[in-house]
């Protein structure tokens, strides 16, 4: 009878312990955050940088009108057409030509390279920079773009011609503007 009632006791007691609620484990390490504040720090450094470059371009061709985007991008016309309205928008296709230069204007990707394109708008991932300067355009008008790095394959490049970090200028020709239903691939 003693067993009975020391192996219910035991019972009753591993049933207390295993039920009760585990304490949390710690971390064994706690992070101040640095890393993440060192990282702004370094883009911002870089941002500055890379704006800078741009800027004495602009500065260093007073005749050209360069428009500041709100997006962070600067550019201007080389054929513009202000009787037309139409903008790329959602659910077009836009086709266009463009070439691809580094900032101090070497060719990086040619035109015929690249050339012909065809962009469902908002719909296909492309460089972030035309993503937005492509609906700015009407159809018939050639813009160049001045991209920071960030608006165009930012730190990791194209894995191809394009290095890291590397701001671009691009200028594109937009063809034609059709809406989706109208294009057989």
């Amino acid at each position: 009878m003693k067993k009975r009632i020391v192996v219910t006791a035991l019972c009753i007691g591993a049933l207390i312990i295993g039920c009760s609620q585990p304490q949390a484990r710690r971390p064994i390490s706690e992070s101040g955050g640095t890393f993440m504040k060192e990282s702004v720090e370094r883009n911002k450094k870089l941002v500055a940088s890379e704006e800078g470059m741009i800027d004495s371009i602009i500065k260093s061709n007073p005749q050209i009108k360069y428009i500041a985007s709100d997006k962070g991008y600067w550019y201007h016309y080389e054929v513009e057409k202000t009787n037309d309205t139409v903008t790329p928008k959602r659910g077009d296709v836009a086709f266009f030509d463009y070439e691809v230069k580094d900032l101090k204007g070497n060719v990086i990707y040619s035109e015929v390279e690249l050339r012909p394109q065809k962009y469902y708008v908002d719909k296909e991932n492309i460089m972030m920079g035309l993503r937005y300067g492509i609906k700015l355009m009407n159809e018939g008008e050639t813009v160049t773009f001045l991209f920071p790095s960030h608006m165009g394959y930012g730190y990791h490049g194209d894995n191809k011609k394009i290095g890291v970090n590397e701001p671009l200028i691009c200028t594109v020709t937009l063809n034609d503007i059709k809406p989706e239903g109208e294009v057989k691939d």
